[in-house]
Formats: C-alpha cells, structure tokens, sequence
C-alpha cells in the first residue's frame, strides 16, 4: 500500500479520487486528463455551451468528438481530454454521441422500439452504474437526461455528480438546507438528509427505468416537487408504464423501497436484466392495465370532477390520453363516475 494525494491505494483495486481533495485543482485536472492543444480541434457547430467538431491529434486518425478521466468503461462517456492552455473558455472534450440525450431521443421515437431494445438500454445503463459503485463513486443525478445515446443504441452515464450549478435547471428544487437536488429522481432520505449513496443511486436507476419504458414521460407528470416529496414519504410510487412487462416494473418498485438497505445493488441489477434479456418469454407478461389505472386515480384523482368537463378532457390534462378506452369500456363514462373509483 503507498498513500497517494491523502488516500489509500490497494493493488489492483481501482477507486474514485475525489478532486476536490486536492489543494490545486488545477493538479487534478491534470493527472486525470490528457491536454490537447487548441490547435487539434475544429469546432463546427455550438447548441449553447455545447460544441461539437473535430479532433485530429498527432499520428492518429481524425475522430469527432462532442470528466471523467479516472473513468474507462464502454457504458461510461469517455474524455479524450481538456483543453486548458490559451483557451477560453477552457475545453472538456468528450466522445461524441450521435442520438444526444437519451430522454429527449425516447420521446422523438415513441414506440418505435422492442422491449428487448429497451432492456439493452436499461442494462447498459446499470452496467455503467455498477462500474461507478464499484469505483465507490455516487453520481446523485442519474436521469434519462443524463443518459447519452450513440447510433447503435449504446447507452453511456454522463454529468457527473451534480458536478455543474444547478441554479438553471428547471428539474431542481431547493431543499431546507439551501442546496439544489433533482427531486423526482432523488430518494427520499437524499432529500430529507442529503444522505447520497448507491443506494441513492439505486432510487434514481428506478426512476430512469420507468422514464425509458414510458419513452420519456415526465415522472410524476405535473405535480409539484412539494407533492412528490409528500407523496413518495406516504408511500405512494410511480405506476407501471403502458405495455410495461411486469418483471421490468416489480424491479422499478424494488429500487423504490424506503429502507435503502432493501435496495437491489447494481450488479445485483445486472444480473437479473442479463436474466431477461436471455429469457425474453419473461417479458411477455405486461402490468394488468386495470392495476394501473387504479394507481394513476389514486395520484389524479383529487384533482376534482368538476374541472373538467368529459373523461378524456381529464385523461388529456394528466397526459394519459392513451387510456380513454380502457376508461369507457369499463363503464366510467363521466367524470362522476370516475370520482367514485377507489382503488379496492
């Protein structure tokens, strides 16, 4: 064992160095990533703070590029490097990935995907997330929106650890001790207690879950963050998605579960969708759509029947338009009729 920058190294075992540890950032920027002079790169379009372009370094091929740098995994982003020298703003450059944001992708492609599909997707993902847990890395802000797509469906974990200011981000919310976390991906003791964990991570894993099976839906659609917060503390979860294999949603709720030690860990993850991917009959069996109704009454329902004046008004407001029919060929016609279901 030798100490490095304050922390313990054991061989052979790879752990997350926390840069902020370090008296000089500026050390860690550069003992974790490579320079690259300005000169390498071609910028050819900017969308906001973002560039994409061309990297040419030194005897090796032109690649196109879009932190990383103590990270080496297929399902994690990778850094080619930064650019610090006689740059301004100073550059972080990443592996371009062709299909962006992996929610704003879903919600382009409603549909147009096989369960098996999504499941590589999901497993991906979690195979990303194990590679951090094991690095003894929490992410905090695990989202679809974090989640970049490349052409052939490779999912990579990106936007480390809450690592930029979240004071533009309109999924923040400002908790009773003055910081900003995202609360409809955040667990509940993360937010009561700022307790961030794995487990933590877990509860977000579930979250994108239920975001890549409902192509991108907004969790908990247009309520509050003070009524999510409520609603999750009394127990109250997320439904199944439309068509959603009951296997995929009963892991959703495992990740869910209040006690984080009861959380499944990543690897644990990884094996049960593995599991599913090799057995796809296991997939065939869907969340019963009357069970999923009833969940969805039991969050809108107070939302009052005379605000609106039919079923599908209703359904529409709540963006569950899809499930017009199921309502009129179970005889809830009216929206008095609808106020009288119970979920018994």
């Amino acid at each position: 064992m030798h100490f490095h920058n304050g922390h313990i190294k054991l061989p052979g075992v790879r752990t997350y160095i926390d840069p902020h540890t370090y008296e000089d950032p500026n050390q860690a920027v550069h003992e974790f990533a490579k320079e690259i002079e300005a000169s390498c790169i071609t910028i050819e379009r900017v969308i906001g703070a973002v560039c994409s372009g061309r990297l040419k370094l030194p005897g090796k091929r032109e690649i196109t590029p879009m932190y990383l740098g103590q990270f080496d995994h297929p399902n994690i982003i990778h850094l080619e490097g930064v650019v610090t020298k006689i740059s301004k703003p100073v550059m972080i450059v990443t592996e371009y990935m062709e299909n962006g944001s992996l929610d704003t992708f879903l919600k382009k492609n409603d549909g147009q995907f096989t369960v098996i599909q999504l499941v590589g997707m999901l497993r991906g993902i979690a195979a990303g997330m194990k590679y951090l847990s094991d690095m003894g890395y929490v992410h905090r802000d695990l989202a679809a929106r974090n989640i970049l797509i490349n052409s052939n469906l490779v999912c990579k974990v990106s936007d480390f650890g809450l690592s930029r200011v979240l004071e533009d981000d309109p999924e923040a919310a400002y908790t009773t001790r003055g910081g900003k976390i995202p609360i409809r991906w955040t667990a509940p003791e993360a937010i009561a207690f700022r307790k961030f964990t794995s487990a933590s991570d877990v509860w977000s894993y579930g979250i994108v879950m239920w975001e890549v099976v409902s192509y991108g839906e907004r969790p908990y659609w247009e309520m509050t963050n003070q009524d999510v917060i409520k609603a999750v503390e009394e127990g109250y979860r997320l439904p199944s998605p439309m068509d959603c294999p009951a296997a995929l949603y009963q892991l959703m709720l495992d990740c869910w579960q209040k006690d984080r030690n009861s959380r499944p860990k990543f690897d644990e993850i990884v094996n049960m969708l593995d599991k599913l991917i090799r057995n796809p009959s296991s997939l065939k069996t869907l969340v019963n759509a009357s069970c999923r109704v009833s969940n969805l009454l039991a969050e809108h329902g107070s939302l009052g029947s005379g605000a609106y004046r039919s079923v599908g008004e209703w359904l529409e407001a709540i963006k569950m338009g899809r499930y017009t029919e199921i309502f009129m060929e179970n005889g809830y016609s009216s929206m008095d009729a609808v106020a009288q279901v119970t979920l018994e």
